[in-house]
């Protein structure tokens, strides 16, 4: 086993810490991940995305990726770790070049990228990804690769994703001070999809719901590409709050009824079914119906799931995601959740879960609430990939190898 070959990802959610190390498999379009080490931590130091308290962060970093490294029983190589939260934004960009030759090259591709990526982000914000959606040449339109096509003139649409600044930095100083080495920063949205769909979803159009913490990130796919991105600020802790109120209880004991006897579609629970309380001496033993549990589940995550109805119709995608929509994240196995989604979207639903080219311990991973720490290895892999080819196969693309995958990928 190669140093090069192993890989990391972290997950730094707003409930766990989540840490990954597994071994590149494969090649090319075919790579894949052997899970090696899976190590998870329940206090963060992360809300929305942005970290709150940098020592308790450090804490829970060193925790997860210290029991993933027990595990794997090799040193942890640079980490990759996922971002997401409100304050990423995304942009449209565009670019025009002439072309040198006879034909397009590779070269003229890279340019009129970098043409399309130069634009000021503003001093407060960093560019995290760029992601060409479309190429034209000369009059033609709708092009995804223009290499070796006859034209004057090439453009492209370019959709730039950015972070603030300091958020980033709190990341990198996160990781730091708990011994590590960042490899990339990657946007959790963009890792999931790497994780848990499959091109035919890509190709005719899908939307993937990722129910963390604190926020739920919305990726919209169709013709291989991302074509539209967004967080919105209820999640798993609404949910929970609002158990709180309902049930009159704790914010630790409103997590454990949700995750023992929540359902997030009402319909799924009898009548007849009660669950005891945890209550304090003033309050004396209590019960309640389960029906009222799963009626403050289900009436806060409709509200959510019709955000992102929303968010779909605002981008301009209604009616052009045939392959529905996949649900990732912590919440997303909640009984009925599935369900309530196929009544809301009136769209095909299913639960993302990471098994798609993972081998080793992939019972470790085996839910969707790894989607994000899965995905970001293989966004590794990826780009192991493409750094390891041969000299001779790599002529043009030692200067973008993450950006043509990104092309290519997405």
């Amino acid at each position: 086993m190669k140093p090069g070959d192993i890989i990391a990802g972290l997950d730094l959610g707003s409930t766990k810490t989540c840490a990954v190390i597994a071994q590149i498999t494969g090649g090319d379009r075919s790579v894949g991940a052997k899970i090696l080490g899976v190590g998870l931590a329940r206090e963060t130091g992360v809300r929305g995305g942005l970290v709150r308290d940098i020592d308790v962060t450090t804490r829970s970093i060193q925790s997860a990726m210290r029991d993933a490294e027990r595990m794997a029983g090799v040193p942890v190589p640079p980490v990759y770790c996922g971002i997401a939260g409100e304050h990423v934004q995304l942009r449209n960009s565009q670019g025009l070049v002439s072309v040198t030759g006879d034909e397009i090259s590779r070269s003229d591709v890279d340019r009129v990228n970098d043409v399309a990526t130069a634009v000021s982000m503003g001093q407060d914000r960093e560019l995290l990804h760029s992601i060409p959606q479309v190429y034209r040449v000369d009059e033609q339109d709708g092009i995804r690769d223009p290499v070796r096509m006859t034209g004057m003139r090439l453009e492209v649409e370019m959709y730039l994703v950015s972070v603030v600044s300091a958020a980033a930095q709190n990341v990198r100083k996160s990781l730091e001070r708990a011994g590590l080495m960042l490899g990339r920063l990657v946007l959790e949205p963009l890792a999931a999809s790497v994780a848990v769909l499959t091109e035919e979803e890509r190709e005719l159009g899908c939307v993937l719901v990722d129910l963390g913490g604190s926020t739920t990130g919305v990726s919209v796919l169709r013709k291989g590409r991302i074509r539209h991105l967004a967080s919105i600020g209820y999640a798993g802790e609404s949910i929970t709050a609002d158990i709180v109120h309902g049930l009159t209880v704790t914010q630790t004991d409103a997590e454990r009824l949700k995750q023992k006897w929540g359902a997030a579609y009402a319909p799924l629970v009898g009548s007849e079914e009660s669950i005891e309380l945890p209550s304090t001496p003033g309050q004396g033993q209590r019960r309640a119906q389960r029906e009222l549990l799963a009626h403050i589940i289900h009436q806060r995550t409709d509200e959510i799931f019709r955000l992102v109805v929303d968010e779909v119709e605002a981008a301009g995608y209604t009616g052009q995601l045939p392959s529905g929509v996949i649900l990732t994240g912590g919440c997303a196995h909640l009984p009925g959740m599935v369900e309530l989604a196929r009544e809301v979207f009136a769209l095909p639903v299913r639960l993302g879960t990471p098994t798609k080219n993972v081998t080793g311990l992939v019972d470790s991973v085996n839910a969707p609430r790894y989607a994000v720490p899965v995905g970001l290895v293989m966004y590794a892999a990826r780009e192991s990939i493409q750094f390891d080819e041969p000299s001779n196969m790599r002529v043009g693309k030692i200067l973008g190898p993450v950006k043509r995958w990104l092309q290519d990928f997405f």
